[in-house]
């Protein structure tokens, strides 16, 4: 296994529409697959799509651990739902409910920053595993916002991309400011109405 370079944010891979795998057992998929998950680990990444190890491919891997929360975001996002390590090959998505909740993103490809991503709260998602086979779930908080982030990769969209206000694009070192800033603002506005 190797730790593969990540593209970043301006390079024309992440730009692209990733092309169908034809073979989900190929042996070339599978040593992919073990790079990437190895180069997601190594990053500390929740996720991890082809097209950012240079790649075109339409596979994702993610895992929606309970303890993903930007320090000095804590409480800006319930991370409520989780999802085990998993590996997924041609992936379709099935938006279940039209509420959508903004939460804090980050990305590999887009390093040092985050911003407040609106994300649909329910979804099911399908594709195929290693094995293949079919892998067919629902997911709901962080995993939902996990799979939507990854696999909008395939489709050559980042997060910045799906932002609704920019000012909302940060500096991870300047998150705790941030909120701060946020919180005295909300603190002035109550004080005035009052």
């Amino acid at each position: 296994m190797s730790i593969l370079k990540i593209a970043r944010m301006g390079h024309p891979v992440l730009s692209r529409i990733a092309e169908p795998v034809a073979d989900p057992n190929a042996p070339g998929i599978r040593s992919l697959v073990a790079d990437m998950i190895e180069t997601m680990i190594d990053a500390n990444g929740a996720g991890l799509a082809a097209p950012q190890v240079h790649v075109p491919k339409r596979i994702v891997v993610f895992q929606a651990p309970p303890e993903r929360m930007p320090e000095g975001l804590e409480g800006e996002e319930a991370y409520d739902h989780t999802a085990a390590l998993t590996v997924l090959i041609n992936p379709e998505i099935e938006i279940l409910t039209s509420e959508m909740e903004s939460g804090w993103e980050g990305c590999l490809s887009v390093p040092g920053l985050r911003g407040l991503v609106p994300r649909y709260t329910e979804l099911r998602y399908s594709g195929f595993g290693l094995d293949g086979k079919r892998i067919e779930r629902r997911a709901r908080g962080f995993h939902a916002r996990v799979v939507q982030h990854e696999c909008d990769h395939l489709d050559g969209i980042l997060y910045p991309q799906r932002m609704t206000d920019l000012r909302n694009l940060i500096f991870e070192t300047e998150a705790r400011a941030w909120t701060a800033a946020r919180m005295q603002a909300g603190a002035d506005k109550e004080k005035a109405d009052a």
